[in-house]
């Protein structure tokens, strides 16, 4: 048989929408896009730029490099004559804007340019010395100024720097915008009680802008009040809440700031109007040019229907290992098509692992482990002996429940029995093995020699731990699990055991409470049903 493929073209591209923003009329209610809409509601989706301020700004300064910076009295400038006179030296700039340079004289430059300061120090020069001479400044310091920062930050006061420090750096040491009341989008500076310079750290976040200034002794920096709010979430790369200017702002603003993946389709909407409580279910395309008001929450989705869907092959098989198929392909449906040679592959014991199925065990397990957890925590005990058994026992239940909270469970669907397969419908992702076949018997869990032995017709589950060596001192002889090449997982004592049959002798439980031995069995019987596996105590 060959192996049979589905090919899929790509949609074609969506136009993006133009025209006006027009307000939520409709409520297009999607049920399970509405019920994630709540979940997301109990979750604090932090703001956009919460992580801004963390000290990252406090070491960051130019010390008066920026060319745009203006000389100040007090800057130091270090200047370097060569040719028809040497003069190598650091100046301080006087109280009246002045260096001095011995044969020159005093040179103006408070109020200049950092990149014009060569050029005005030159030329002074060359009023004296006219030919064969060269001139280089450099301004290396500034004045310390004293800067205010106020307003909804989480530790207002008055913070030392230097004129060219950046707005983020005094921020920065008030301890960063207060993430519940302070606006990343209104910043002010004030000098004399006049705005100097406004910065909004969106445009700082997004595009690298940021005002540049020159601060002087008294200036304030003013972070603003919180405006409006709207939060997004779901299949999006930045899930938090933004802020806006104005009461309203348009979808498309809002979806460039949160960036849907690329599957993303649509849009649940929940919020408040004039006439109420609105919620809306619309697609990418429509929110572009929707009406989004302060309080709204949105999860986006993907929600288009799959036409296709990937499904994986492993283990023993001829041809490809992935497939597109159908989104309403059934196995036997995919099995058809799949290249197998029927002297290794054993086409009976065919298992199946799904994603979701993984997630639903990793919970039970977890809820489990929990029972357990709770269970020795509340044990009591009556005497110092058997408090002292009581300690030990508990090292050795939180070292077996850290092992069983690492394993991943695989998912694994039992979907073969007695050599029928059950004809369920795939789901994308899933992965279907087919087993080679095999003559061996894998003796594990709590024997001397863990080996794989030959198969032999008739022999009991105690023949082959007889094979391996016996028992060790911390096994039971009572009961062992068996799994099957179809992942299918037995327990007790009188198992036939098949050819590819794994046999997991178990441990022990060295506690005395019946309670928690039941639970800890029930776990290992969990992670073997899970994985394929069994974990020992």
């Amino acid at each position: 048989m060959g192996a049979l493929l589905f090919f899929t073209l790509p949609a074609p591209a969506q136009e993006a929408v133009t025209g006006t923003a027009v307000d939520i009329a409709t409520e297009r209610q999607a049920p399970a896009a509405l019920e994630a809409l709540e979940r997301t509601a109990e979750k604090i989706l932090q703001p956009f730029g919460h992580n801004l301020f963390k000290g990252g700004f406090r070491g960051a300064r130019e010390d008066g490099l920026n060319p745009d910076y203006v000389v100040v009295p007090g800057d130091r400038v270090t200047v370097r004559i060569w040719g028809a006179t040497e003069f190598d030296q650091t100046l301080i700039v006087d109280s009246q804007g002045n260096i001095f340079i011995p044969q020159i004289g005093p040179i103006r430059v408070a109020g200049v340019r950092n990149d014009q300061v060569t050029q005005i120090v030159e030329r002074a020069v060359r009023t004296v010395f006219t030919q064969n001479v060269s001139v280089y400044t450099n301004v290396e310091g500034t004045l310390p100024v004293a800067v205010y920062v106020t307003g909804f930050v989480n530790n207002p006061g008055s913070y030392a720097g230097v004129a060219s420090d950046s707005i983020l750096y005094f921020i920065d040491l008030a301890g960063g915008v207060d993430l519940e009341r302070g606006s990343f989008r209104d910043i002010r500076v004030l000098r004399e009680g006049k705005i100097i310079a406004r910065a909004d750290l969106y445009e700082f976040l997004l595009e690298g802008d940021i005002p540049k200034l020159q601060f002087t002794d008294g200036d304030t920096v003013v972070v603003g009040r919180r405006g409006h709010v709207i939060s997004v979430d779901g299949d999006v790369v930045n899930a938090f809440r933004f802020e806006i200017p104005a009461e309203k702002t348009t979808g498309a603003e809002i979806i460039s700031f949160a960036q849907p993946n690329a599957a993303a389709s649509h849009a649940a909407i929940v919020g408040s109007r004039e006439k109420g409580p609105i919620s809306a279910y619309v697609s990418l395309q429509e929110l572009y040019g929707l009406q989004i008001r302060n309080g709204d929450q949105i999860i986006v989705e993907s929600d288009e229907r799959q036409e296709t869907m990937l499904i994986r092959i492993e283990g023993s098989h001829l041809g490809p290992s992935r497939f597109a198929v159908p989104i309403d392909t059934r196995l036997s449906g995919l099995l058809d098509h799949v290249e197998v040679d029927p002297n290794l592959a054993d086409v009976s014991a065919v298992s199946l692992k799904r994603e979701s199925v993984a997630l639903r065990q990793k919970r039970a397990i977890e809820e489990s482990l929990r029972r357990l957890e709770t269970a020795v925590l509340g044990a009591t005990s009556q005497t110092d002996e058997e408090s002292k058994i009581r300690v030990e026992e508990a090292k050795l239940i939180s070292a077996f429940v850290e092992r069983a909270r690492q394993v991943k469970p695989e998912g694994i669907l039992v979907v073969s029995k007695a050599g029928a397969i059950e004809d369920i419908l795939l789901q994308p992702e899933d992965v279907i093995t087919i087993p080679e076949k095999t003559r061996v018997v894998l003796v594990s869990g709590e024997v001397l020699v863990p080996q794989a032995v030959v198969h032999v017709p008739g022999d009991s589950i105690f023949d082959y731990v007889a094979k391996v060596g016996g028992y060790s001192d911390r096994a039971r002889d009572d009961e062992f699990l068996v799994i099957r090449r179809n992942a299918e997982v037995l327990k007790g004592s009188n198992i036939e055991v098949l050819p590819g049959d794994e046999i997991v002798v178990l441990p022990k439980i060295p506690v005395k409470s019946l309670e928690i031995a039941k639970t800890i069995i029930q776990v290992i019987y969990q992670l073997a049903l899970s994985t394929a596996i069994a974990l020992g105590i």
